[in-house]
């Protein structure tokens, strides 16, 4: 007998009877895929009986004490989580392979485990390979207990049996359920191990951390319906081969989604950096054209970054242009601004635009600094070591007010900066540091001039 199938996107979670190769509901591409439709009857593995039903109770009556979050031991962790982990939430951890995800969440074992018990499964190491490397990073506690299997329901029964009060699952794709006829890491299997650790979450009160695969566009492999179960998506960005990874939520129920968590692998697993500021700026070149330094908020952390540009004439008849850490298309818009309302015949040079320490800038108020960097390349005339430019360029040319200015000078004379470029507008009113001397530009033809 024929198994009826039907297909869904992995994009979206949208069902379609028969194969498209562009989702009807989201518009992606290559996206849908195969899948068993049988109804089948859902296992008890999850041990949840299902017991007296609850009662709907007023809002007025449910309590919020400070006891639902707890500490995971990692500030950075605690800062991109809201300010802990909470009771009965469900978070998932995705990133590229290789760059640490199942070292932090063993990392934070040590400390959870002087107040909580914790399971820690592994469908994808040995018990004696998760010792190994545990011993190399100094985790080792009774309350941590170790288990490898792949099959959801010996997972949920163990977890039933032992209580724990966190539950770290690594990874979801290697889990399934015997009952689902679709092969482990597939549509089917992940949304239904997933809904089932939810249902462990929310019925026992057991905090579950799960690791995902990404695919190769950096989302999180599975349907896109698994971002909608879970509390909290936490990201690792940054390249295996570089130190600093960035931890970014890009879902959270309990706290905001601007946050971010800076860490540096090291050989004893991932050390936090408390300071991503000094660090991104170590090593900086001084009196070299083509260098500048930014100060973008973090969420609530402003965080001081260089951008790197270089501008040569070009030996061909197009010339190429290439940004790495900064958006591409708000790059060449900035160099036709340069050339328009700065003056610079840019246009005829390759262009290459770079955002050292693997970060990402996606905020408007980096804008100046690039400008400044590609100005300077251009010019072959360094940039003062002590200056920062901070302000959005927009395409008359004119600078515009950013927020939280007073924290981003606080940042910059913490690290030694004595000098900031600014827009002109609006800037009478801030609190300037002692020892930070203000350069107020309207546009950016004043910006070159009082620089370069």
């Amino acid at each position: 007998m024929k198994t009826k199938t039907v297909f869904y996107c992995t994009a979206c979670g949208n069902e379609t009877p028969k194969w498209v190769g562009k989702c009807p509901a989201c518009g992606s591409w290559n996206t849908v895929v195969e899948q068993p439709a049988e109804n089948r009857k859902k296992p008890a593995i999850a041990g949840l009986q299902r017991g007296v039903r609850k009662q709907p109770r007023s809002i007025v009556e449910i309590e919020t004490t400070d006891e639902l979050r707890f500490p995971t031991g990692s500030s950075e962790l605690d800062r991109v989580l809201g300010g802990g982990a909470v009771h009965g939430s469900l978070v998932l951890v995705g990133g590229a392979p290789g760059i640490g995800k199942s070292t932090l969440m063993l990392q934070i074992c040590e400390r959870l485990c002087q107040g909580f018990k914790v399971l820690y499964v592994s469908g994808e190491e040995s018990e004696r390979q998760i010792k190994l490397r545990a011993e190399r990073m100094g985790v080792d506690s009774r309350e941590l207990y170790l288990l490898a299997e792949t099959d959801i329901g010996d997972i949920l029964s163990a977890a039933q049996d032992l209580r724990p009060d966190v539950l770290i699952v690594d990874s979801i794709q290697t889990m399934f359920d015997h009952e689902n006829t679709g092969s482990p890491g597939s549509v089917s299997q992940v949304k239904d191990c997933t809904m089932a650790l939810m249902q462990l979450a929310k019925g026992e009160g057991i905090t579950v951390f799960v690791i995902g695969h990404v695919n190769k566009e950096g989302a999180i492999a599975g349907p896109k319906v698994l971002e909608h179960m879970v509390d909290c998506v936490l990201y690792f960005e940054g390249e295996a081969h570089m130190a600093y990874r960035i931890l970014r939520a890009a879902k959270n129920r309990f706290g905001a989604t601007n946050e971010i968590g800076v860490f540096e692998m090291t050989d004893k697993g991932l050390s936090q950096v408390p300071s991503p500021s000094e660090a991104l700026l170590a090593g900086r070149p001084l009196d070299t054209p083509g260098t500048c330094v930014s100060c973008v908020m973090e969420g609530a952390r402003p965080v001081l970054a260089e951008i790197q540009a270089l501008l040569a004439p070009s030996g061909y008849g197009n010339a190429r242009r290439s940004s790495n850490g900064f958006d591409y298309n708000r790059a060449m818009m900035l160099l036709a601004v340069l050339e328009k309302r700065g003056g610079l015949m840019v246009n005829s040079c390759d262009a290459y635009i770079n955002v050292i320490g693997g970060l990402n800038l996606d905020e408007p108020a980096a804008d100046l600094a690039a400008v400044i960097a590609m100005a300077s390349s251009f010019r072959d005339k360094p940039v003062p070591s002590s200056l920062a430019a901070i302000g959005e360029v927009g395409l008359t040319g004119e600078l515009r007010m950013v927020s939280s200015l007073g924290q981003r000078l606080s940042e910059v004379q913490r690290l030694g900066l004595t000098q900031c470029l600014v827009p002109a507008q609006n800037t009478a009113r801030i609190a300037v540091p002692e020892g930070i001397q203000l350069i107020r530009v309207r546009n950016i033809r004043e910006a070159l001039s009082a620089v370069l």
